[in-house]
């Protein structure tokens, strides 16, 4: 079940078809095949073997797509991360995470030769270019004989690389997901857990070979993985690559290429209905469109169907169910505002505190089983038993079902925010505010927005009566991705709290939402 390996069945089948097109240049199935495999031995020859952590810090490229396949067919474990995450959340995830190499930027080798010292288990540095062009690394840090080029790690394979054999349940990637505790968890999925939903996602929503895919979510996101990228690849389809999101490129692309597929967040399908120049016909050979990582507002998804008559299938999946459990079905009825139905193989179902299932139209916490249920959490035993109870992964979102077995969901359990797709949690912010010398209290909670759904708006009790927002928001952006970043903040003279001194998340957001 190695998608690596299945890739080889793929490209027999698909040889000269592209797989992937970039920068209007295509790799067909049996270069891509050919690249990966000689990759892989470029690895092995720096000592990367079987079992290894490996982290990703790329942007959506071919070096992300090989990197990744590379990794899998060499059997070593990808741990693919945000490359605009700060130094320090990027040093916790490659400690915690037990990295051995890296493949990343040009950009980001400053940040590396600073934070070097300090993660004393990376023993390789493997450099891509951001640019069409590939920059030279400065000689200083060729000299600590860390830091190569992707280029000759490339030339060192031979392409006569002797696969290990991997095992269904082996650890293919750990996905870092934000953690109540304001600490990232890392989610290992296997290839079992990789491929199922692929497969299972391609069948429900029949991907195939005739389909060409708008690749441009990004590709360390698990959204992307596996909709976007593993979904297609596994079935013979085509990836048409866009770096950064934006419409007009967008709209080039479906137009230039026959896109027949695009998978989005609600925002990017917001600007793109707002984009001026959209031409309706530049979407003509869409067949549909996929919306996932929080949910669309249904007037935004009737104005898109409407304007661009074309069908939009919403969806629900988190990091740990690898990470589709369910979609909107595209030969049935859709249901505005929900989730849809389980696809093939996974089942969802709401229950109470008990464990049971309630009745249809009852609400209680969303749980799911399928082969594409996480191994469990890195280095995590008590977290994972907390997650996983008797095959059943507890998602913590609060849902609700219909008669004609449709997901709803109601609301967070926990109070994860999503920011244009993106998870952040309260507490992780928190965190970083509460280091602030002249903070003494505050608490973070998700705030209604128009283009990314939620925004992070922040109370702040402070101890200087001078401090102002425009420190608070600077200090949080030399700590905290930017999508994490305060959008504003408010000050008080005390946080509303319970009769335990608990703080009243939940009162400061209904008060958000009647300002509203």
């Amino acid at each position: 079940m190695n998608l690596s390996t299945q890739l080889h069945e793929t490209a027999a089948k698909f040889t000269s078809k592209p797989a992937f097109i970039f920068m209007d240049h295509e790799t067909s199935y049996a270069e891509f095949d050919h690249a990966v495999t000689q990759f892989a031995d470029g690895l092995q020859s720096l000592g990367i073997k079987q079992g290894d952590n490996v982290a990703l810090l790329l942007g959506n490229s071919p070096h992300f797509i090989i990197g990744l396949y590379g990794l899998f067919r060499l059997g070593a474990t990808a741990i693919p991360v945000n490359p605009t995450y700060t130094p320090d959340e990027i040093s916790y995830i490659l400690k915690n995470g037990d990295v051995k190499a890296v493949i990343t930027l040009d950009l980001l080798i400053p940040m590396f030769e600073k934070m070097d010292r300090m993660l004393p288990s990376i023993e390789h540095y493997i450099i891509c270019p951001s640019e069409a062009v590939e920059r030279p690394i400065p000689e200083d840090l060729l000299i600590s004989g860390k830091m190569k080029s992707f280029t000759k790690i490339f030339a060192l394979g031979s392409g006569t690389f002797i696969e290990p054999k991997t095992e269904d349940e082996d650890t293919a990637i750990i996905l870092y997901t934000s953690g109540t505790t304001g600490k990232p968890k890392g989610a290992m999925l296997s290839y079992r857990n990789l491929y199922s939903n692929a497969r299972d996602v391609a069948d429900y929503l029949g991907i195939n070979e005739n389909d060409r895919v708008i690749t441009v979510l990004p590709m360390f996101h698990v959204f992307c993985l596996t909709v976007s990228l593993n979904a297609p690849l596994l079935n013979g389809g085509t990836l048409v690559i866009i770096p950064k999101f934006s419409p007009k490129d967008v709209f080039h692309a479906a137009k230039k290429y026959e896109i027949t597929l695009f998978a989005g967040v609600p925002t990017m399908f917001n600007y793109l209905l707002q984009y001026p120049e959209g031409n309706t016909e530049d979407f003509r050979s869409l067949r549909f469109c996929i919306s996932g990582g929080s949910a669309m507002p249904v007037a935004l998804l009737k104005n898109f169907e409407e304007k661009f008559n074309v069908i939009v299938s919403e969806g629900y999946g988190l990091s740990e169910a690898s990470p589709v459990t369910c979609f909107n079905p595209i030969d049935r009825p859709r249901k505005p505002g929900s989730i849809g139905k389980s696809i093939i193989h996974v089942e969802n179902k709401v229950v109470n505190e008990l464990g049971e299932e309630v009745p249809a139209g009852q609400v209680g916490e969303l749980i799911v089983k399928g082969p594409n249920v996480m191994k469990g959490y890195y280095k995590l035993p008590e977290e994972t038993a907390a997650a996983i109870k008797d095959g059943w992964l507890y998602t913590g979102d609060l849902a609700r079902m219909d008669d004609e077995g449709y997901f709803y969901i109601v609301d967070r359990k926990k109070d994860m925010v999503i920011v244009g797709g993106f998870n952040v949690y309260p507490r992780e912010v928190e965190e970083v505010l509460f280091a602030h010398p002249d903070i003494a209290e505050v608490a973070v909670i998700g705030a209604p927005d128009p283009n990314l759904g939620e925004v992070i708006r922040c109370f702040v009790v402070s101890k200087k009566p001078s401090l102002t927002e425009e420190e608070v928001i600077d200090y949080c952006k030399e700590r905290l991705a930017k999508y994490k970043v305060p959008k504003s903040i408010d000050f008080m003279e005390e946080l509303p709290k319970n009769t335990t001194g608990k703080i009243l998340r939940r009162a400061l957001k209904n008060a958000v939402l009647q300002q509203s």
